[in-house]
């Protein structure tokens, strides 16, 4: 899937979780801080969101960051995800071909502003539960212009390739391979690569207070 038109399905899927929450255009761009027409320009594939404007507008809207993934209903739990089997009862699989996992970019993975990849890595959407990998390319943050990222919910992150600087308004925090971290998702906080050649990746357990949604 080409970036193009993973911007225009996200796009797409970010329209349909703000109807079916009954909000409206201009009321959560003013929420999130956007003009309505800057939000107009990502549900309609016209603009990449970064992955603070992304998890911005999914949280105003109630609905998990794996609700961009795939087209389903996020809301049912156990809904098996977009190129998922189950070739034995009970059992779901997810291959690598399907884009779930690995270095696919099939349904089940995003691309966000500045070439950052999301990519879920379950088979099944569990309520309250997101497993997912985030790829940052050279240079690249979880925002452009340095803002916080702040959100609901418990986050654990391991850096699996190359070198992840993790930016809180106390301090900085930076995790090579095999480095992790843990934090409620509540605390300002900002993802950034900031190695001039080198692509950056980690895997994400994010785990939502039900009670929120």
């Amino acid at each position: 899937m080409s970036t193009t038109d993973t911007t225009s399905m996200i796009g797409t899927r970010l329209r349909r979780l703000r109807l079916a929450s009954g909000r409206s255009l201009s009321s959560v761009a003013e929420s999130v801080g956007i003009s309505p027409s800057a939000l107009s320009q990502i549900e309609t594939g016209a603009m990449q969101p970064s992955v603070n404007r992304l998890i911005e507008i999914v949280t105003e809207v109630g609905a998990p960051v794996s609700a961009v993934f795939d087209d389903h209903d996020v809301f049912a739990p156990h809904t098996l995800a977009a190129g998922t089997s189950e070739p034995i009862p009970g059992v779901h699989v997810s291959s690598a071909e399907d884009g779930a996992q690995g270095g696919g970019q099939g349904a089940s993975a995003a691309t966000l502003g500045q070439g950052v990849v999301y990519r879920r890595l379950a088979p099944v959407a569990l309520d309250g539960i997101n497993l997912f990998e985030s790829v940052y390319p050279p240079g690249a943050a979880s925002s452009i212009d340095g803002a916080m990222l702040v959100h609901a919910g418990y986050e654990m992150g391991s850096v699996v390739r190359g070198t992840l600087r993790f930016e809180f308004s106390e301090g900085t925090v930076e995790l090579g391979p095999g480095g992790s971290l843990a934090f409620w998702a509540t605390r300002p906080h900002r993802v950034v690569n900031a190695s001039d050649d080198v692509p950056a990746a980690a895997i994400w357990l994010t785990l939502r207070d039900l009670s929120e949604t």
